[in-house]
Protein backbone atom coordinates (compact mmCIF):
# COMPACT_ATOMS: atom_id res chain seq x y z
CA UNK A 1 0.00 0.00 0.00
CA UNK A 2 1.18 3.51 -0.73
CA UNK A 3 2.27 5.17 2.48
CA UNK A 4 3.56 8.49 3.76
CA UNK A 5 1.43 10.13 1.06
CA UNK A 6 1.23 13.44 2.89
CA UNK A 7 0.24 16.50 0.90
CA UNK A 8 1.89 19.15 3.11
CA UNK A 9 5.40 19.56 4.55
CA UNK A 10 4.00 20.13 8.06
CA UNK A 11 1.65 17.13 7.87
CA UNK A 12 3.29 15.18 10.68
CA UNK A 13 3.35 18.22 12.99
CA UNK A 14 -0.34 18.84 12.35
CA UNK A 15 -1.04 15.15 12.92
CA UNK A 16 0.81 15.31 16.25
CA UNK A 17 -1.05 18.50 17.25
CA UNK A 18 -4.37 16.87 16.38
CA UNK A 19 -3.35 13.85 18.45
CA UNK A 20 -2.73 16.18 21.41
CA UNK A 21 -6.10 17.92 20.95
CA UNK A 22 -7.92 14.60 21.09
CA UNK A 23 -5.74 13.56 24.02
CA UNK A 24 -7.02 16.62 25.91
CA UNK A 25 -10.54 15.26 25.46
CA UNK A 26 -9.44 11.87 26.82
CA UNK A 27 -7.71 13.34 29.87
CA UNK A 28 -10.79 15.39 30.79
CA UNK A 29 -13.14 12.46 30.16
CA UNK A 30 -11.06 10.02 32.24
CA UNK A 31 -10.62 12.31 35.23
CA UNK A 32 -14.31 13.22 35.14
CA UNK A 33 -15.25 9.53 35.17
CA UNK A 34 -13.11 9.05 38.26
CA UNK A 35 -14.79 11.84 40.21
CA UNK A 36 -18.44 10.97 39.53
CA UNK A 37 -18.74 9.43 42.98
CA UNK A 38 -17.49 12.65 44.59
CA UNK A 39 -20.12 14.61 42.69
CA UNK A 40 -22.84 12.20 43.78
CA UNK A 41 -21.81 12.40 47.42
CA UNK A 42 -21.24 16.16 47.58
CA UNK A 43 -24.25 17.29 45.58
CA UNK A 44 -26.78 14.44 45.90
CA UNK A 45 -26.99 13.28 42.28
CA UNK A 46 -28.55 9.98 41.25
CA UNK A 47 -26.92 7.77 38.62
CA UNK A 48 -29.30 9.09 35.95
CA UNK A 49 -28.47 12.68 36.85
CA UNK A 50 -24.76 11.90 36.64
CA UNK A 51 -25.41 10.27 33.30
CA UNK A 52 -27.16 13.43 32.13
CA UNK A 53 -24.17 15.54 33.18
CA UNK A 54 -21.72 13.30 31.34
CA UNK A 55 -24.16 13.06 28.47
CA UNK A 56 -24.40 16.84 28.30
CA UNK A 57 -20.73 16.96 27.51
CA UNK A 58 -21.06 14.43 24.72
CA UNK A 59 -24.11 16.06 23.14
CA UNK A 60 -22.33 19.40 23.02
CA UNK A 61 -19.39 17.61 21.43
CA UNK A 62 -21.62 16.16 18.72
CA UNK A 63 -23.52 19.34 17.90
CA UNK A 64 -20.38 21.41 17.61
CA UNK A 65 -18.63 18.84 15.42
CA UNK A 66 -21.47 19.14 12.92
CA UNK A 67 -21.81 22.92 13.11
CA UNK A 68 -18.06 23.44 12.81
CA UNK A 69 -17.85 21.00 9.91
CA UNK A 70 -20.40 23.11 8.03
CA UNK A 71 -18.21 26.22 8.23
CA UNK A 72 -14.73 24.71 8.48
CA UNK A 73 -13.49 25.62 5.01
CA UNK A 74 -15.10 29.05 5.04
CA UNK A 75 -13.85 30.08 8.48
CA UNK A 76 -10.51 28.30 8.32
CA UNK A 77 -9.10 25.52 10.45
CA UNK A 78 -6.69 27.83 12.30
CA UNK A 79 -9.42 30.20 13.53
CA UNK A 80 -11.54 27.27 14.64
CA UNK A 81 -8.68 25.86 16.70
CA UNK A 82 -8.28 29.21 18.47
CA UNK A 83 -11.99 29.07 19.30
CA UNK A 84 -11.59 25.52 20.64
CA UNK A 85 -8.78 26.72 22.90
CA UNK A 86 -10.94 29.54 24.34
CA UNK A 87 -13.87 27.18 24.95
CA UNK A 88 -11.65 24.82 26.91
CA UNK A 89 -10.58 27.68 29.18
CA UNK A 90 -14.15 28.90 29.77
CA UNK A 91 -15.37 25.38 30.53
CA UNK A 92 -12.70 24.99 33.21
CA UNK A 93 -13.81 28.21 34.91
CA UNK A 94 -17.50 27.24 34.92
CA UNK A 95 -16.85 23.72 36.23
CA UNK A 96 -14.65 25.03 39.02
CA UNK A 97 -17.49 27.38 40.06
CA UNK A 98 -19.64 24.39 41.10
CA UNK A 99 -18.65 24.52 44.79
CA UNK A 100 -19.57 28.19 45.32
CA UNK A 101 -22.76 27.73 43.28
CA UNK A 102 -23.84 24.79 45.45
CA UNK A 103 -23.14 26.77 48.62
CA UNK A 104 -25.19 29.69 47.31
CA UNK A 105 -28.12 27.96 45.61
CA UNK A 106 -27.94 24.22 46.29
CA UNK A 107 -28.09 21.16 44.06
CA UNK A 108 -29.84 22.74 41.03
CA UNK A 109 -27.10 25.37 40.71
CA UNK A 110 -24.38 22.72 41.07
CA UNK A 111 -26.06 20.64 38.38
CA UNK A 112 -26.17 23.59 36.00
CA UNK A 113 -22.51 24.44 36.55
CA UNK A 114 -21.39 20.88 35.93
CA UNK A 115 -23.73 20.31 33.00
CA UNK A 116 -22.81 23.51 31.17
CA UNK A 117 -19.16 23.23 32.15
CA UNK A 118 -19.09 19.78 30.57
CA UNK A 119 -21.10 21.12 27.64
CA UNK A 120 -18.54 23.87 26.91
CA UNK A 121 -15.70 21.42 27.42
CA UNK A 122 -17.39 19.34 24.75
CA UNK A 123 -17.78 22.42 22.54
CA UNK A 124 -14.00 22.85 22.59
CA UNK A 125 -13.53 19.15 21.92
CA UNK A 126 -16.08 19.24 19.12
CA UNK A 127 -14.51 22.20 17.34
CA UNK A 128 -11.08 20.57 17.60
CA UNK A 129 -12.32 17.26 16.24
CA UNK A 130 -14.26 18.95 13.45
CA UNK A 131 -10.90 20.32 12.33
CA UNK A 132 -8.49 17.43 12.89
CA UNK A 133 -10.61 14.67 11.31
CA UNK A 134 -10.95 16.22 7.82
CA UNK A 135 -7.48 17.70 8.22
CA UNK A 136 -5.85 14.28 8.59
CA UNK A 137 -8.05 12.81 5.86
CA UNK A 138 -6.83 15.61 3.59
CA UNK A 139 -3.18 15.29 4.55
CA UNK A 140 -3.12 11.51 4.03
CA UNK A 141 -5.78 10.78 1.35
CA UNK A 142 -4.40 7.33 0.46
CA UNK A 143 -4.01 6.03 4.03
CA UNK A 144 -7.07 7.43 5.79
CA UNK A 145 -7.84 4.39 7.95
CA UNK A 146 -4.24 4.13 9.15
CA UNK A 147 -3.69 7.79 9.98
CA UNK A 148 -7.15 8.43 11.43
CA UNK A 149 -6.53 5.52 13.80
CA UNK A 150 -3.17 7.06 14.75
CA UNK A 151 -4.88 10.42 15.28
CA UNK A 152 -7.50 8.83 17.52
CA UNK A 153 -4.87 6.96 19.51
CA UNK A 154 -4.83 10.30 21.34
CA UNK A 155 -8.13 9.37 22.98
CA UNK A 156 -6.92 6.24 24.83
CA UNK A 157 -3.62 8.03 25.56
CA UNK A 158 -5.67 10.69 27.34
CA UNK A 159 -7.63 8.02 29.20
CA UNK A 160 -4.36 6.48 30.40
CA UNK A 161 -2.92 9.78 31.62
CA UNK A 162 -6.20 10.86 33.21
CA UNK A 163 -6.75 7.46 34.80
CA UNK A 164 -3.29 7.40 36.36
CA UNK A 165 -3.70 10.94 37.67
CA UNK A 166 -7.12 10.09 39.07
CA UNK A 167 -5.71 7.02 40.82
CA UNK A 168 -2.78 8.93 42.32
CA UNK A 169 -5.08 11.69 43.56
CA UNK A 170 -7.24 9.29 45.59
CA UNK A 171 -4.55 9.09 48.25
CA UNK A 172 -4.16 5.32 47.85
CA UNK A 173 -0.90 3.55 47.06
CA UNK A 174 -0.23 2.55 43.45
CA UNK A 175 2.60 0.13 42.72
CA UNK A 176 4.00 0.89 46.17
CA UNK A 177 3.99 4.66 45.65
CA UNK A 178 1.66 6.95 47.59
CA UNK A 179 2.17 10.57 46.53
CA UNK A 180 -0.77 11.93 48.55
CA UNK A 181 -1.78 11.00 52.07
CA UNK A 182 -5.42 11.91 51.50
CA UNK A 183 -7.65 12.34 48.45
CA UNK A 184 -7.11 15.47 46.39
CA UNK A 185 -10.27 17.51 45.84
CA UNK A 186 -11.92 17.00 42.47
CA UNK A 187 -11.39 20.62 41.40
CA UNK A 188 -7.62 20.09 41.25
CA UNK A 189 -8.03 16.85 39.35
CA UNK A 190 -10.28 18.20 36.60
CA UNK A 191 -7.89 21.09 35.93
CA UNK A 192 -5.21 18.80 34.51
CA UNK A 193 -6.91 18.54 31.12
CA UNK A 194 -5.62 22.07 30.47
CA UNK A 195 -2.06 20.74 30.09
CA UNK A 196 -2.62 19.01 26.72
CA UNK A 197 -4.84 21.95 25.73
CA UNK A 198 -1.85 24.27 26.13
CA UNK A 199 0.36 21.84 24.22
CA UNK A 200 -1.90 21.55 21.18
CA UNK A 201 -2.23 25.33 21.12
CA UNK A 202 1.53 25.77 21.00
CA UNK A 203 2.00 23.05 18.37
CA UNK A 204 -0.55 24.62 16.01
CA UNK A 205 0.68 28.18 16.53
CA UNK A 206 1.80 29.72 13.25
CA UNK A 207 1.03 26.64 11.14
CA UNK A 208 -0.59 26.64 7.68
CA UNK A 209 -3.82 24.62 7.48
CA UNK A 210 -5.01 23.21 4.14
CA UNK A 211 -8.68 23.04 3.20
CA UNK A 212 -10.51 19.73 2.82
CA UNK A 213 -9.76 17.61 -0.24
CA UNK A 214 -13.23 18.33 -1.65
CA UNK A 215 -12.72 22.07 -1.34
CA UNK A 216 -9.28 21.86 -2.91
CA UNK A 217 -10.75 20.02 -5.90
CA UNK A 218 -13.38 22.69 -6.44
CA UNK A 219 -16.44 20.84 -5.13
CA UNK A 220 -19.08 23.46 -4.38
CA UNK A 221 -20.56 23.88 -0.93
CA UNK A 222 -23.97 22.83 -2.24
CA UNK A 223 -22.55 19.61 -3.67
CA UNK A 224 -20.87 18.86 -0.34
CA UNK A 225 -24.29 19.17 1.31
CA UNK A 226 -25.84 16.99 -1.39
CA UNK A 227 -23.56 14.15 -0.26
CA UNK A 228 -25.34 14.35 3.10
CA UNK A 229 -28.73 14.86 1.45
CA UNK A 230 -32.23 14.81 2.88
CA UNK A 231 -31.93 11.29 4.28
CA UNK A 232 -28.63 11.82 6.05
CA UNK A 233 -29.75 15.15 7.49
CA UNK A 234 -32.94 13.45 8.73
CA UNK A 235 -30.85 11.16 10.96
CA UNK A 236 -29.02 14.18 12.34
CA UNK A 237 -32.21 16.17 12.93
CA UNK A 238 -33.91 13.31 14.80
CA UNK A 239 -31.09 13.37 17.33
CA UNK A 240 -31.16 17.18 17.45
CA UNK A 241 -34.89 17.03 18.23
CA UNK A 242 -34.13 14.69 21.12
CA UNK A 243 -31.48 17.14 22.32
CA UNK A 244 -33.94 20.05 22.25
CA UNK A 245 -36.42 18.05 24.31
CA UNK A 246 -34.10 16.21 26.68
CA UNK A 247 -31.34 18.72 27.41
CA UNK A 248 -32.91 22.09 26.58
CA UNK A 249 -36.28 21.00 28.06
CA UNK A 250 -38.34 22.31 25.17
CA UNK A 251 -41.93 21.05 24.92
CA UNK A 252 -42.24 18.07 22.59
CA UNK A 253 -44.11 19.98 19.83
CA UNK A 254 -41.49 22.77 19.90
CA UNK A 255 -38.58 20.31 19.82
CA UNK A 256 -40.11 18.38 16.90
CA UNK A 257 -41.00 21.57 15.06
CA UNK A 258 -37.54 23.08 15.40
CA UNK A 259 -35.88 19.86 14.25
CA UNK A 260 -38.26 19.74 11.26
CA UNK A 261 -37.45 23.33 10.31
CA UNK A 262 -33.73 22.58 10.39
CA UNK A 263 -34.27 19.49 8.25
CA UNK A 264 -36.28 21.46 5.70
CA UNK A 265 -33.60 24.16 5.60
CA UNK A 266 -30.86 21.62 4.86
CA UNK A 267 -33.09 19.85 2.35
CA UNK A 268 -33.71 23.14 0.54
CA UNK A 269 -29.96 23.85 0.46
CA UNK A 270 -29.40 20.48 -1.22
CA UNK A 271 -32.13 21.07 -3.79
CA UNK A 272 -34.19 18.38 -2.03
CA UNK A 273 -31.64 15.78 -3.07
CA UNK A 274 -32.26 12.48 -1.25
CA UNK A 275 -28.60 11.59 -0.81
CA UNK A 276 -26.97 8.16 -0.71
CA UNK A 277 -28.56 5.35 1.31
CA UNK A 278 -25.12 4.05 2.26
CA UNK A 279 -24.36 7.24 4.15
CA UNK A 280 -27.61 6.86 6.10
CA UNK A 281 -26.51 3.35 7.06
CA UNK A 282 -23.13 4.70 8.20
CA UNK A 283 -24.77 7.45 10.26
CA UNK A 284 -27.13 5.04 12.02
CA UNK A 285 -24.30 2.59 12.64
CA UNK A 286 -22.06 5.29 14.06
CA UNK A 287 -24.86 6.30 16.40
CA UNK A 288 -24.65 2.75 17.73
CA UNK A 289 -20.86 3.11 17.97
CA UNK A 290 -21.29 6.22 20.11
CA UNK A 291 -23.73 4.42 22.41
CA UNK A 292 -21.60 1.34 22.95
CA UNK A 293 -18.16 2.96 23.09
CA UNK A 294 -18.47 6.35 24.78
CA UNK A 295 -21.69 5.58 26.61
CA UNK A 296 -20.10 2.51 28.19
CA UNK A 297 -16.84 4.34 28.88
CA UNK A 298 -18.81 6.80 31.04
CA UNK A 299 -19.66 3.97 33.44
CA UNK A 300 -17.11 1.21 32.95
CA UNK A 301 -14.77 2.32 35.76
CA UNK A 302 -17.58 2.49 38.31
CA UNK A 303 -19.11 -0.85 37.31
CA UNK A 304 -15.87 -2.87 37.12
CA UNK A 305 -14.66 -1.26 40.34
CA UNK A 306 -17.79 -2.56 42.04
CA UNK A 307 -17.29 -6.04 40.56
CA UNK A 308 -13.68 -6.15 41.78
CA UNK A 309 -14.74 -4.60 45.11
CA UNK A 310 -12.31 -1.70 44.90
CA UNK A 311 -12.82 1.53 42.98
CA UNK A 312 -9.12 1.94 42.14
CA UNK A 313 -9.09 -1.46 40.45
CA UNK A 314 -11.77 -0.19 38.09
CA UNK A 315 -9.68 2.86 37.26
CA UNK A 316 -6.56 0.79 36.67
CA UNK A 317 -8.53 -1.58 34.46
CA UNK A 318 -9.53 1.44 32.33
CA UNK A 319 -5.87 2.47 32.18
CA UNK A 320 -4.90 -1.04 31.05
CA UNK A 321 -7.57 -1.31 28.34
CA UNK A 322 -6.82 2.23 27.13
CA UNK A 323 -3.11 1.38 26.89
CA UNK A 324 -4.06 -1.64 24.80
CA UNK A 325 -6.22 0.52 22.53
CA UNK A 326 -3.45 3.10 22.18
CA UNK A 327 -1.04 0.44 20.93
CA UNK A 328 -3.50 -1.34 18.65
CA UNK A 329 -4.58 1.82 16.82
CA UNK A 330 -1.12 2.12 15.31
CA UNK A 331 -1.67 -1.23 13.55
CA UNK A 332 -4.95 -0.47 11.79
CA UNK A 333 -3.21 0.03 8.44
CA UNK A 334 -1.52 -3.41 8.31
CA UNK A 335 -4.75 -5.10 9.47
CA UNK A 336 -6.78 -3.40 6.75
CA UNK A 337 -4.24 -4.58 4.16
CA UNK A 338 -5.16 -8.17 5.09
CA UNK A 339 -8.91 -7.64 5.13
CA UNK A 340 -10.80 -4.34 4.59
CA UNK A 341 -12.14 -1.55 6.81
CA UNK A 342 -15.53 -3.29 6.95
CA UNK A 343 -13.93 -6.65 7.76
CA UNK A 344 -12.06 -5.00 10.62
CA UNK A 345 -15.29 -3.42 11.89
CA UNK A 346 -17.23 -6.70 11.66
CA UNK A 347 -14.75 -8.68 13.75
CA UNK A 348 -14.47 -5.76 16.18
CA UNK A 349 -18.24 -5.86 16.72
CA UNK A 350 -18.14 -9.58 17.47
CA UNK A 351 -15.42 -8.98 20.05
CA UNK A 352 -17.51 -6.15 21.51
CA UNK A 353 -20.47 -8.50 22.02
CA UNK A 354 -18.26 -11.10 23.67
CA UNK A 355 -16.46 -8.57 25.86
CA UNK A 356 -19.58 -6.87 27.24
CA UNK A 357 -21.29 -10.19 27.86
CA UNK A 358 -18.26 -11.47 29.73
CA UNK A 359 -18.02 -8.27 31.77
CA UNK A 360 -21.69 -8.56 32.70
CA UNK A 361 -21.00 -12.01 34.12
CA UNK A 362 -17.58 -11.31 35.68
CA UNK A 363 -17.20 -12.36 39.31
CA UNK A 364 -13.47 -11.91 40.00
CA UNK A 365 -10.52 -9.67 39.21
CA UNK A 366 -9.05 -12.13 36.70
CA UNK A 367 -12.43 -12.58 35.02
CA UNK A 368 -12.76 -8.79 34.74
CA UNK A 369 -9.30 -8.40 33.21
CA UNK A 370 -9.93 -11.11 30.60
CA UNK A 371 -13.37 -9.73 29.74
CA UNK A 372 -12.11 -6.15 29.56
CA UNK A 373 -9.26 -7.23 27.27
CA UNK A 374 -11.73 -8.77 24.82
CA UNK A 375 -13.96 -5.69 24.99
CA UNK A 376 -11.01 -3.30 24.47
CA UNK A 377 -9.86 -5.21 21.39
CA UNK A 378 -13.40 -4.95 20.08
CA UNK A 379 -13.96 -1.22 20.54
CA UNK A 380 -10.46 -0.10 19.53
CA UNK A 381 -11.07 0.43 15.82
CA UNK A 382 -14.76 1.44 15.77
CA UNK A 383 -14.59 5.22 15.84
CA UNK A 384 -11.65 6.12 13.56
CA UNK A 385 -12.35 3.35 11.05
CA UNK A 386 -15.97 4.46 10.69
CA UNK A 387 -14.74 8.01 9.99
CA UNK A 388 -12.32 6.60 7.42
CA UNK A 389 -15.06 4.59 5.68
CA UNK A 390 -17.27 7.66 5.49
CA UNK A 391 -14.46 9.80 4.08
CA UNK A 392 -13.39 7.08 1.63
CA UNK A 393 -16.88 6.52 0.26
CA UNK A 394 -18.00 10.16 0.21
CA UNK A 395 -14.94 12.34 -0.42
CA UNK A 396 -17.09 14.96 -2.15
CA UNK A 397 -18.72 15.69 1.19
CA UNK A 398 -15.44 17.06 2.55
CA UNK A 399 -15.60 18.11 6.19
CA UNK A 400 -19.41 17.96 6.15
CA UNK A 401 -19.87 14.19 5.82
CA UNK A 402 -17.06 13.23 8.18
CA UNK A 403 -18.37 15.84 10.63
CA UNK A 404 -21.90 14.46 10.41
CA UNK A 405 -20.69 10.94 11.17
CA UNK A 406 -18.63 12.04 14.16
CA UNK A 407 -21.38 14.34 15.40
CA UNK A 408 -24.06 11.66 15.25
CA UNK A 409 -21.84 9.34 17.27
CA UNK A 410 -21.33 11.94 19.97
CA UNK A 411 -25.00 12.92 20.07
CA UNK A 412 -25.97 9.30 20.48
CA UNK A 413 -23.42 8.79 23.25
CA UNK A 414 -24.67 11.83 25.13
CA UNK A 415 -28.41 11.50 24.57
CA UNK A 416 -28.71 7.71 24.63
CA UNK A 417 -25.54 5.99 25.83
CA UNK A 418 -24.62 7.83 29.04
CA UNK A 419 -28.17 8.45 30.34
CA UNK A 420 -29.47 5.11 29.01
CA UNK A 421 -26.85 2.99 30.75
CA UNK A 422 -27.28 5.08 33.89
CA UNK A 423 -31.05 4.57 33.74
CA UNK A 424 -30.60 0.81 33.35
CA UNK A 425 -28.41 0.75 36.45
CA UNK A 426 -30.94 2.75 38.44
CA UNK A 427 -33.81 0.56 37.30
CA UNK A 428 -32.26 -2.83 37.96
CA UNK A 429 -30.54 -1.79 41.18
CA UNK A 430 -33.80 -0.40 42.58
CA UNK A 431 -35.81 -3.43 41.49
CA UNK A 432 -33.25 -5.74 43.05
CA UNK A 433 -33.22 -3.87 46.35
CA UNK A 434 -36.99 -3.54 46.40
CA UNK A 435 -37.36 -7.30 45.92
CA UNK A 436 -34.77 -8.14 48.56
CA UNK A 437 -35.89 -5.67 51.23
CA UNK A 438 -38.56 -3.02 50.55
CA UNK A 439 -37.79 -1.23 53.82
CA UNK A 440 -34.13 -0.70 52.87
CA UNK A 441 -35.21 0.53 49.44
CA UNK A 442 -37.48 3.10 51.08
CA UNK A 443 -34.56 4.35 53.17
CA UNK A 444 -32.21 4.87 50.23
CA UNK A 445 -34.44 5.68 47.26
CA UNK A 446 -34.10 9.01 45.47
CA UNK A 447 -36.74 11.64 46.22
CA UNK A 448 -37.82 11.94 42.57
CA UNK A 449 -38.37 9.70 39.55
CA UNK A 450 -35.84 9.50 36.74
CA UNK A 451 -36.98 9.47 33.11
CA UNK A 452 -35.40 8.18 29.91
CA UNK A 453 -37.18 8.07 26.54
CA UNK A 454 -40.58 7.94 28.23
CA UNK A 455 -39.55 5.24 30.73
CA UNK A 456 -39.56 5.98 34.45
CA UNK A 457 -37.83 4.57 37.49
CA UNK A 458 -36.86 5.64 41.00
CA UNK A 459 -33.12 5.28 41.51
CA UNK A 460 -31.06 5.17 44.67
CA UNK A 461 -30.04 8.50 46.18
CA UNK A 462 -26.33 9.03 45.48
CA UNK A 463 -25.80 11.13 48.60
CA UNK A 464 -27.37 8.59 50.93
CA UNK A 465 -25.47 5.70 49.34
CA UNK A 466 -22.24 7.68 49.71
CA UNK A 467 -22.95 8.36 53.39
CA UNK A 468 -23.62 4.66 53.91
CA UNK A 469 -20.38 3.64 52.21
CA UNK A 470 -18.15 5.78 54.48
CA UNK A 471 -20.25 5.40 57.65
CA UNK A 472 -21.30 9.05 57.62
CA UNK A 473 -17.78 10.41 58.18
CA UNK A 474 -17.85 12.91 55.32
CA UNK A 475 -21.40 14.04 56.09
CA UNK A 476 -20.55 14.81 59.72
CA UNK A 477 -17.27 16.51 58.75
CA UNK A 478 -19.01 18.67 56.14
CA UNK A 479 -21.62 19.75 58.70
CA UNK A 480 -18.94 20.76 61.18
CA UNK A 481 -17.19 22.81 58.49
CA UNK A 482 -20.41 24.54 57.47
CA UNK A 483 -21.33 25.36 61.07
CA UNK A 484 -17.91 26.92 61.54
CA UNK A 485 -18.26 29.04 58.41
CA UNK A 486 -20.09 32.28 59.19
CA UNK A 487 -20.63 32.94 55.47
CA UNK A 488 -22.29 29.58 54.77
CA UNK A 489 -25.77 29.66 53.27
CA UNK A 490 -28.33 28.76 55.99
CA UNK A 491 -30.27 26.54 53.59
CA UNK A 492 -27.12 24.59 52.80
CA UNK A 493 -26.41 24.12 56.51
CA UNK A 494 -30.00 22.98 57.07
CA UNK A 495 -29.81 20.45 54.23
CA UNK A 496 -26.57 19.05 55.60
CA UNK A 497 -28.08 18.83 59.08
CA UNK A 498 -31.04 16.93 57.61
CA UNK A 499 -28.65 14.48 55.98
CA UNK A 500 -26.75 13.91 59.22
CA UNK A 501 -30.03 13.48 61.11
CA UNK A 502 -31.09 10.90 58.53
CA UNK A 503 -27.81 9.05 58.97
CA UNK A 504 -28.18 9.02 62.74
CA UNK A 505 -31.62 7.46 62.28
CA UNK A 506 -30.39 4.59 60.04
CA UNK A 507 -26.83 3.87 61.17
CA UNK A 508 -28.05 1.19 63.54
CA UNK A 509 -28.83 -0.99 60.52
CA UNK A 510 -25.95 0.28 58.37
CA UNK A 511 -24.06 -3.03 58.19
CA UNK A 512 -27.07 -4.94 56.91
CA UNK A 513 -28.11 -2.09 54.63
CA UNK A 514 -24.64 -1.77 53.12
CA UNK A 515 -24.54 -5.38 51.99
CA UNK A 516 -27.95 -5.11 50.31
CA UNK A 517 -27.32 -1.71 48.69
CA UNK A 518 -23.89 -2.77 47.39
CA UNK A 519 -25.29 -5.98 45.95
CA UNK A 520 -28.13 -4.08 44.28
CA UNK A 521 -25.74 -1.60 42.68
CA UNK A 522 -23.57 -4.43 41.41
CA UNK A 523 -26.58 -6.21 39.97
CA UNK A 524 -27.70 -3.04 38.20
CA UNK A 525 -24.26 -2.53 36.65
CA UNK A 526 -24.04 -6.11 35.41
CA UNK A 527 -27.49 -6.00 33.86
CA UNK A 528 -26.66 -2.73 32.10
CA UNK A 529 -23.55 -4.28 30.51
CA UNK A 530 -25.43 -7.38 29.37
CA UNK A 531 -28.14 -5.30 27.72
CA UNK A 532 -25.56 -3.04 26.08
CA UNK A 533 -24.03 -6.10 24.38
CA UNK A 534 -27.09 -6.09 22.10
CA UNK A 535 -25.77 -2.90 20.47
CA UNK A 536 -22.54 -4.32 18.97
CA UNK A 537 -24.53 -7.42 18.01
CA UNK A 538 -26.72 -5.17 15.87
CA UNK A 539 -23.64 -3.46 14.49
CA UNK A 540 -22.13 -6.81 13.47
CA UNK A 541 -25.22 -7.58 11.40
CA UNK A 542 -25.03 -4.19 9.70
CA UNK A 543 -21.32 -4.59 8.91
CA UNK A 544 -21.96 -8.06 7.51
CA UNK A 545 -24.66 -6.62 5.28
CA UNK A 546 -22.29 -3.92 3.99
CA UNK A 547 -19.57 -6.51 3.33
CA UNK A 548 -22.00 -8.54 1.22
CA UNK A 549 -23.15 -5.37 -0.55
CA UNK A 550 -19.61 -4.41 -1.57
CA UNK A 551 -18.76 -8.00 -2.46
CA UNK A 552 -21.62 -7.99 -4.94
CA UNK A 553 -20.10 -4.84 -6.45
CA UNK A 554 -16.63 -6.35 -6.81
CA UNK A 555 -15.16 -5.56 -3.38
CA UNK A 556 -14.68 -2.58 -1.09
CA UNK A 557 -13.13 0.36 -2.93
CA UNK A 558 -12.12 3.69 -1.48
CA UNK A 559 -12.77 6.77 -3.61
CA UNK A 560 -10.35 9.65 -3.99
CA UNK A 561 -10.85 12.96 -5.76
CA UNK A 562 -8.36 13.34 -8.61
CA UNK A 563 -9.64 16.59 -10.13
CA UNK A 564 -12.65 18.88 -10.10
CA UNK A 565 -14.88 16.49 -11.98
CA UNK A 566 -13.75 12.93 -11.38
CA UNK A 567 -13.37 10.33 -8.67
CA UNK A 568 -10.98 7.37 -8.79
CA UNK A 569 -11.52 4.13 -6.93
CA UNK A 570 -8.93 1.96 -5.24
CA UNK A 571 -9.33 -1.53 -3.88
CA UNK A 572 -8.58 -1.73 -0.16
CA UNK A 573 -7.26 -4.96 1.37
CA UNK A 574 -8.88 -8.35 0.93
CA UNK A 575 -8.09 -10.77 -1.86
CA UNK A 576 -7.45 -7.96 -4.29
CA UNK A 577 -4.12 -7.34 -2.62
CA UNK A 578 -2.47 -3.95 -2.10
CA UNK A 579 -4.34 -0.85 -3.11
CA UNK A 580 -3.34 0.77 -6.36
CA UNK A 581 -3.85 4.29 -7.57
Amino acid sequence: MTSEAALAPNAKRLLAAGFMAIMASGVGFSIRTGILTQWAEQYGFTQTELGTITGGGLTGFGIIIMLSALIADRIGYGKLMVTAFVMHLVSAGLTLATGPAYAAAGKPAAFQCLFWGMFLFAVGNGIAEAVVNPLVATLFPRDKTHYLNILHAGWPAGLVVGGLLSTFFTGEALFGWKPFEKPVIWQYQISFFLVPVALYGLMMLGQHFPRSEASQQGVSYRNMLRELGMLGSAVVCVLLGLFFYNDLHMPIPVAIGLAAVLWLAVSYATGFHAGPILLVVLLVTHALVGYVELGTDSWITKITGAIMEKKQYGTMLLVYTSSLMFILRFFAGPIVEKTSPLGLLFFSALLGVAGLTLLGNATSILFCVVAATVYACGKTFFWPTMLAVGSEQFPRGGAITIGAIGGVGMLSAGLLGGPGIGFQQDHYASENLKDKNPAVFERYKAPEENQFLGMRTVGLDGTKVGVLEDNGKEAVRALDVLKGDKTANPDTVAKQQTLVDWWNSVKGTAAEDRALVTAAGLYGGRMALKLTALVPATMALIYLGMILYFKARGGYRAKILVDKHEEAEMMVGGIAGPAEY
